[in-house]
This record gives C-alpha cells, structure tokens and sequence, in this order.
C-alpha cells in the first residue's frame, strides 16, 4: 500500500490517479478528507504534519510513501513538516520513499537553500530506498491566473519575461509511480524539466491559442511582487533569496534531459498541459 501526501494538489493528485488506475491501493492523505475527491481505490485519510498521533495513524500498514511539504520556507526553526513525516515513516516501517524537492535541493547557502538540504537529509539519512525528485517551475503555477482569465482577456504576474523550463505535474508523477514500484530509483536524485524554455508571456499566449482567446499580460513591477511575498507573510531573508534568485540567475531555464531519459517518450509541452486544463480558465455558467 502506498501513502501519497498532498493528495488533492497538482503533483498527489496525479499520482493517486496513476497509481489507483493501476490497482495500486493508495492512501490518500490530507487535512480535510471529508472534502476529498479521490478515485475508486484511493482512501482518504487524515494527517497532519504538526500532529504526529495523526500520522502514525495515516502510516499504518504503508510499504511506500510520496512525500511532500507545503510548509513555507522560513514558517519555523527548520523543515520541520519533513521531518515529521520522515520520522512517521520510519515508525511505521515504510521501505521506499519518494521525496518531492526542488530543483538543486540544497545547493547554495541562502536561507531556501538551507531549508531544502536540512529536508532533503531527513529523507536520505533516513533508512529507506529513498529517491530525491528536483523539479524546477511547475506549468500547474499557471493556475493561478484561471481567475484573471475567467473574468477577462488581461493577465497581470510578476516576472514575465523571466525563462523557466515549466515540468507537467503528470510527469513527475508517472516518475515517482515507477520509483515507488520499484528499486531501480533507490538512492537516485533526479533534476526534472520541462522540454521547452518559456516565459510566463510566451505561456499565456499558448494558453491563449489553446482557448481561441487573444489574451494581453501586463507586467507587475518587481517592487509589486516583492511587497505581495512580505504581505503573504514571506520572511524578510525569504523574499530578498525568492528576488535575488528570481531576478539574478537563469537556474531553471534549462531544457534538461530527465524526464524523457526516465519515461522513454518526451516530456509534455506546455500546450499539452493547457489542453489538459482548459477548463480551468473557462468561464462558469
């Protein structure tokens, strides 16, 4: 039985579907189960990473485990969400673990940088056939415009001409379904990319032709995105890493190999995933 956190975001979600569509039993973990969309062979069950009790139970009777953290960079004295969920699973047995990082993990020594490698070491100091997956931007952070697009053709983000190699969420999963499977991914850590290098404006123009839509971007101010980062409650070392990284270096922009070495075929296109979640940005009603 296999115990997937973040079960009802972009990256879980892909992996419940893909494992229960496979016969895989899943447990599907989340704050809220009763809210839960799950597919048939999923269970939702709860689980908090700041009650242990919770976890142990969610744990029970689990052989592998996808293991992921919401917590803000900077929210506490560590990752501390990692290495509770970690230590459950080292209470309940657990032998693979797949571990969802970020790109670089813990290269550098800024404050993220510092974050992810004391999470990343809660997994692979831990006795398991651990597998470490490093995705970079997510093409599922274009939801975060479904509303803009849903009331109108204008689209304001910050950061828009900055270059990311975007990775589908689908394919990251389909990744960690075969690392949870099998101990052909033990110990491996695994940078991942989209196969194209695009800006948020080059997105939203695809995005655009996917819905027969002519939609515009206005660029926010870099001062705007910073002073939204601090409202949401970022720490003030976080936001000065996010711009500095952000603005600084084109780590991320990439086309790297990964995705299609693992799976035999090439990554998803950004237009891909648009299709797939066109109905996101369509009008309700």
């Amino acid at each position: 039985m296999i115990l997937v956190t973040g079960a009802t975001g972009h990256v879980g979600g892909e992996l419940v579907r893909r494992l229960t569509a496979a016969g895989e039993p899943v447990v599907a973990m989340t704050r809220r189960p009763a809210e839960a969309r799950l597919p048939e062979g999923a269970t939702a069950v709860y689980g908090d990473a700041d009650d242990p009790a919770s976890l142990d139970t969610a744990f029970a009777g689990v052989t592998g485990a996808f293991l992921m953290s919401a917590q803000g960079v900077g929210a506490a004295d560590g990752p501390t969400h990692d290495r509770a969920l970690a230590e459950a699973a080292a209470r309940a047995g657990v032998r693979r673990v797949v571990k969802l990082s970020v790109l670089d993990g813990g290269a550098g020594s800024d404050v993220i940088a510092r974050w992810h490698a004391a999470a990343e070491a809660a997994i692979t100091q831990g006795d398991f056939a651990w597998t470490l997956l490093r995705p970079g931007r997510f093409m599922s952070n274009a939801l975060q415009w479904s509303g803009q697009v849903r009331a109108g053709d204008e689209v304001a983000t910050p950061f828009a001409d900055r270059p990311a190699a975007s990775v589908d969420p689908a394919d990251l999963a389909e990744i960690a379904a075969l690392a949870l499977n099998t101990d052909e991914h033990a110990g491996a850590t695994h940078e991942l990319s989209g196969p194209q290098t695009l800006t948020p404006a080059e997105e939203l123009r695809i995005l655009g032709e996917t819905l027969g839509r002519t939609l515009r971007l206005r660029a926010l101010p870099d001062d705007v995105a910073r002073t939204g980062m601090s409202r949401y409650g970022f720490p003030p070392e976080v936001v000065d890493a996010i711009m500095d990284r952000t603005l600084n270096s084109d780590r991320g922009a990439e086309v790297l190999p990964t995705v299609e070495k693992l799976l035999g075929r090439p990554a998803r296109t950004f237009a891909q995933w648009a299709t797939a979640h066109a109905e996101a940005f369509t009008p309700r009603g």
